[in-house]
């Protein structure tokens, strides 16, 4: 398997002949980002940092919403979930989508807010995750102490952050989010080394949780 961030929440993962893009975005967020080709997309939710399906090429399968669905052989489970209430008290839908490959099962939790019950985890009736990419930068989404305490829940072997500070996105985006450090911090390791594309096997996942931190291929 291999897995390439590009920018924000915005990632490939390929495995088995099978391209999977989630969260596309388009150029409001500061970055141009590439064209990609891909047999699957996932839309946690319908705004401009998340939703820049055009960017896509090929014939991919596009989800925007809860359900289960098998597609080129991969399973994928969607969940409700919702962003952090803002201050009038409304709270915005968020999908979470986890794909069962042949040999790994990954999770992209898209804006998720709010910690979710452990009732609802048990829910999605998943198997061991081996990676989970996590949004930390705080604003609507998790800050840097909810997503540790959702890394807790899940447990995953591998923990991709995403959905933080990082320089290429406009200053309006820079505004509204935490630097990745914060959450390195509050889980008490240093920072790994990045790495430009995360390349997996099974036997290469460590036997507990360790965080990767991707380059944006952009």
């Amino acid at each position: 398997m291999d897995i390439t961030w590009y920018g924000l929440s915005c990632f490939r993962i390929r495995e088995g002949g099978v391209t999977v893009v989630c969260d596309p975005y388009d150029k409001s967020v500061g970055i141009q980002m590439p064209k990609i080709r891909a047999d699957i997309v996932t839309v946690s939710h319908d705004r401009p940092g998340h939703n820049g399906v055009d960017r896509i090429t090929g014939e991919p399968k596009i989800l925007r919403g809860p359900g289960e669905y098998e597609i080129k052989n991969v399973f994928i489970t969607g969940a409700t979930t919702y962003h952090r209430a803002r201050s009038n008290g409304d709270r915005e839908r968020n999908v979470i989508y986890f794909f069962e490959f042949d040999n790994f099962i990954v999770g992209h939790l898209g804006d998720l807010g709010e910690v979710p019950a452990q009732s609802e985890i048990e829910e999605l009736n998943l198997g061991e995750v081996d990676v989970l990419m996590v949004p930390v930068g705080g604003g609507t989404t998790l800050d840097a102490a909810r997503a540790v305490e959702v890394v807790g829940m899940f447990e995953p072997k591998l923990v991709i952050p995403m959905h933080y500070a990082h320089p290429q996105l406009q200053v309006e985006w820079l505004s509204k989010l935490d630097p990745v450090e914060k959450f390195l911090k509050e889980l008490g390791i240093s920072a790994p080394e990045p790495q430009e594309t995360l390349k997996l096997t099974k036997s290469s996942l460590p036997d507990e949780t360790q965080v990767a931190l991707l380059v944006p291929a952009v």
